[in-house]
């Protein structure tokens, strides 16, 4: 299935799409760097892109986390990327509460793989017409989630993509099956692999979760070569010094030998 998600970027086509930005939207010069930075590197490379950052971390680790401008600021700070640099918009939304608001001004709303049976959140989120990203959770099953693709259909909208973020194997370690992939896209929904939040290790820092980074690019390549749709890099010029998810979020230079190794696996594919 291929849809257009926003900004004449389309999902599902011959045409690597690449969802990238910060986890949290810490402020707005760091999400216009982010933004015109991805936005200038997929448009030379032949790639979609679209910008992503989350408004509020509803699921840190500690109540001492930073979470995030909140769902108004946060609101006002995408609106201004998107109005600035022209490109397509996604964020994470938790109640079904801030779908409608959220849609006021994104072009996809994302579910937290966390909250992917929630009902209501998939129901409030596919009637506002956007395109819905529903992340598997990392205690599902690929064919489970025909039930997130169902309930989100039912309000009558075909614009639903899957996401994979890595499976729980033991405590504060994910792994990921390839073979999901391959599952998950038999659904008939385009499939989106999240290369960074692949390679966390949930609460593994305590506080806070760690990360393996090191392991972005061989999942990354991985993933290209079974034929996913989209790429998700939580991108950040300082990962270190980023307010979330640092550990395993990519700079520029290695988002970009990422994105360009993934599009000649493709291009390998096609030959």
């Amino acid at each position: 299935m291929c849809f257009e998600i926003g900004g004449g970027v389309e999902i599902g086509g011959d045409r690597l799409v690449v969802v990238a930005g910060p986890c949290v939207a810490e402020s707005l010069d760091l999400c216009m760097e982010v933004a015109e930075r991805m936005n200038a590197m997929c448009s030379g490379l032949d790639a979609g892109y679209v910008f992503k950052a989350s408004f509020d971390k509803a699921n840190r680790s500690s109540v001492d986390s930073y979470r995030g401008p909140g769902i108004e600021r946060g609101l006002e700070i995408l609106e201004e990327v998107g109005r600035g640099i022209g490109v397509p918009l996604l964020t994470d939304i938790h109640t079904p509460e801030q779908a409608e608001r959220a849609a006021e001004v994104v072009d996809i709303l994302q579910i937290p793989a966390f909250l992917c049976r929630q009902t209501d959140l998939l129901v409030a989120a596919g009637r506002t017409g956007k395109t819905v990203n529903v992340k598997k959770g990392q205690f599902m099953s690929p064919r489970e989630m025909a039930g997130a693709l169902e309930k989100v259909r039912s309000t009558g909208t075909a614009k639903v993509a899957l996401t994979e973020r890595g499976t729980f194997f033991g405590y504060n370690n994910l792994v990921v099956d390839m073979r999901s992939l391959v599952e998950m896209k038999s659904l008939g929904a385009p499939v989106i692999f999240d290369a960074t939040h692949s390679v966390q290790t949930p609460g593994g820092q305590g506080k806070s979760s760690g990360g393996r980074r090191e392991f972005v690019r061989p999942l990354a390549r991985a993933a290209a070569a079974v034929g996913v749709d989209a790429l998700f890099l939580e991108t950040h010029p300082v990962p270190d010094q980023a307010k979330s998810d640092g550990p395993n979020s990519v700079d520029f230079d290695l988002a970009e030998t990422i994105v360009k190794e993934c599009l000649a696996v493709r291009k390998a594919l096609m030959s």
